[in-house]
């Protein structure tokens, strides 16, 4: 009893810290949209009023290098915190795979029903 009672209190613990590291995560991201907004908008803004034309603003170098960087951690963080089988492990393979099936059967049905 002691022992089932110590791997579910276990379990729980793991499955709160998981919790709290996704919360903080999204948390993270929205911080990371709502700072690059304003800098880039502060950015663009800046450029305009240095007679620059809305394209030679928008597109400068400068406009996106916060976002590119900053985006690299946030990625590489997503992929320690989701893990890489999330974007293309056995359960990804798994859905495709019942998805090209899907279709191949549909596709079978619709040449038997012609």
């Amino acid at each position: 009893m002691f022992i089932r009672d110590y791997n579910q209190e276990n379990e729980y613990i793991k499955a709160k810290k998981r919790v709290d590291e996704i919360k903080t995560f999204y948390k993270q991201l929205a911080v990371y949209v709502i700072i690059n907004t304003f800098i880039s908008t502060m950015k663009i803004r800046r450029n305009l009023l240095n007679g620059e034309s809305f394209e030679e603003a928008f597109f400068d170098f400068g406009t996106f290098a916060v976002w590119i960087f900053w985006g690299i951690a946030i990625v590489f963080q997503a992929l320690r915190l989701f893990g890489t089988d999330y974007f293309f492990g056995k359960e990804w393979e798994r859905r495709k795979i019942e998805k090209f099936m899907g279709e191949e059967k549909d596709k079978r049905n619709r040449m038997l029903r012609s």
